[in-house]
């Protein structure tokens, strides 16, 4: 597993990315060891905030943060939150998929929690589906349709590369855009 951790307005101390990668570490018997692990602490007025994403080789990415007050704490709730990830998956994919090519998640060292799914939180069920009709048009008009319609983000069809897109609300202000690549 290779940890690459990054800080936004804040000086990463040895404190901190000892921290990050002693508690992370711990995830290593679950990974492939090529497997990619982004970290971003930043810090913002009065709370500290760490973002791990996790890149196997093959399979899901895997995505947690968290800001608290404390960075030491919310390096915890992370590696809380990903153990659950990581535990879900593995619920998910029993018996469908895991003994094909799913060599970057280590799915014998996770350990069963078959009791979390007792009030059905592992079903997917779509509640809606929705159709309509995309024109053309610039990333900077669908910002000013999103707006409009007083959604956080809005699909579109980009008149440049007349390939699908979608613009977002940002949580730190401005907006961005998903391209396909």
């Amino acid at each position: 597993m290779k940890i690459l951790i990054t800080g936004k307005k804040i000086e990463l101390t040895d404190g901190i990315k000892g921290a990050v990668e002693d508690k992370l570490s711990k995830l290593d018997r679950y990974l492939h060891e090529d497997t990619e692990v982004k970290v971003t602490v930043s810090a913002r007025k009065a709370k500290q905030k760490i973002e791990v994403t996790i890149i196997p080789i093959n399979g899901p990415i895997i995505r947690a943060e968290d800001s608290e007050e404390n960075l030491y704490a919310a390096i915890d709730v992370v590696y809380d939150k990903l153990n659950k990830q990581l535990r879900r998956y593995k619920n998910k994919l029993k018996g469908k998929y895991q003994a094909k090519g799913q060599e970057s998640i280590r799915f014998q060292n996770i350990e069963d929690n078959a009791g979390e799914d007792k009030d059905g939180e592992f079903d997917i069920v779509i509640e809606r589906h929705k159709k309509f009709d995309m024109k053309p048009m610039s990333p900077e008009e669908a910002v000013l349709q999103m707006e409009l319609i007083g959604h956080d983000f809005y699909m579109f069809r980009n008149i440049d590369t007349d390939e699908i897109s979608i613009v977002y609300r940002r949580e730190t202000g401005g907006y961005g855009l998903i391209e396909h690549e």
